[in-house]
């Protein structure tokens, strides 16, 4: 099926071309759809009703709908559940910063990685997002929220690298002018570590920002939070990574979540120095989110300080991750879960 949102404007001067539209008109539409948030063929006046109707019936426009919104008190985090044309639903979430809008984006409906910190997976994988999917969750924000838009992260429900083309195409497409214009040291892509897809988004010649999920300093303890552990070691992993910064400059960033009694210790401290030590590189501590049912708990802030200040001692570039939307179950899947438990 063709999809208005996946086209850029080759694409879619083509698609007109065919039907005997003006190319011209790809413009238009265009500018309706980027610039005025028209989501309507009936509302793009400028086109002769002739051509609308030919749209309407060749090329429907199907906006998600709107399943639920939060917000938190402060206004600084917005989480959106979009429901799609078969019934999925998929979160997203604006971040509001100093420098900016961040719009933390999902690639999958539900996910099949399946960490143990996460709620993403509680119900399975489903499906991946189409291109235009992914397009359509910047245009919601722009549609029920704000226009602003800083930066991009997929670290949303999903894992990028298992939606490779689409996910890639996606990314393209909102660097084009007539799209977004983002660029791509604007755009993050996380990934739990699927070395070959790693290796090649290394070779696509894209400046993305690259974050990668460690959460642990060894291959034992990963395999016993991440099942993808068991198919890809963290000396895969870093060699990727270290490939990946020597082929496009990039510095990568590793996520850690922080476990209390699990990957947060004196000990594991100390094999993570060892681990990363020498390397041009970003930790993001981030503690659980315990508001959903995971069973796994959040350290205490003097263990959070001592494990991030032990790093920083010994030359790590470590930060500690913003904390936003925990009070809005902005954690991946929460809200859609509990939606599904409303029905």
């Amino acid at each position: 099926m063709n999809d208005i949102f996946a086209m850029n404007r080759a694409d879619l001067q083509a698609f007109l071309v065919e039907r005997g539209i003006k190319k011209f008109r790809a413009d238009q539409i265009l500018h309706y759809i980027y610039k005025q948030n028209v989501f309507s063929w009936h509302e793009m006046t400028l086109l002769p009703q002739g051509d609308r109707e030919t749209l309407a019936g060749e090329l429907p426009i199907c906006f998600p709908v709107l399943a639920d919104i939060q917000k938190a008190p402060d206004g600084n985090t917005v989480k959106l559940l979009l429901e799609f044309y078969d019934g999925q639903t998929v979160e997203t979430v604006l971040m509001k910063h100093a420098y900016g809008n961040s719009v933390c984006l999902s690639s999958q409906v539900g996910c099949a990685v399946n960490c143990a910190f996460c709620a993403s997976a509680k119900n399975g994988f489903i499906r991946n997002l189409t291109v235009g999917e992914m397009v359509l969750q910047l245009l919601a924000f722009r549609k029920y929220v704000t226009a602003g838009l800083h930066s991009v992260v997929l670290m949303g429900t999903g894992e990028p690298l298992l939606n490779y083309d689409n996910v890639l195409s996606f990314l393209r497409l909102i660097h084009e002018k007539d799209t977004f214009y983002l660029g791509y040291r604007n755009m993050t892509l996380s990934t739990s570590g699927i070395v070959p897809a790693m290796e090649r988004l290394a070779t696509e010649g894209l400046p993305l920002n690259l974050a990668v999920s460690l959460h642990a300093p060894n291959d034992n303890l990963r395999r016993s939070i991440m099942p993808v552990a068991d198919t890809y070691t963290l000396k895969n992993i870093l060699t990727a990574c270290d490939r990946y910064f020597d082929r496009t400059g990039r510095k990568v960033t590793f996520e850690y979540i922080l476990i209390k009694d699990l990957n947060c210790t004196f000990a594991c401290a100390d094999e993570l120095r060892h681990l990363l030590g020498g390397r041009n590189i970003l930790v993001n501590a981030i503690p659980v989110n315990d508001n959903y049912d995971v069973g796994l708990c959040r350290p205490s802030q003097k263990e959070i300080r001592r494990f991030t200040g032990y790093l920083k001692e010994h030359g790590i570039n470590i930060t500690l991750r913003r904390e936003m939307g925990g009070n809005i179950q902005a954690a991946c899947g929460q809200l859609r879960i509990k939606c599904m438990q409303k029905q």
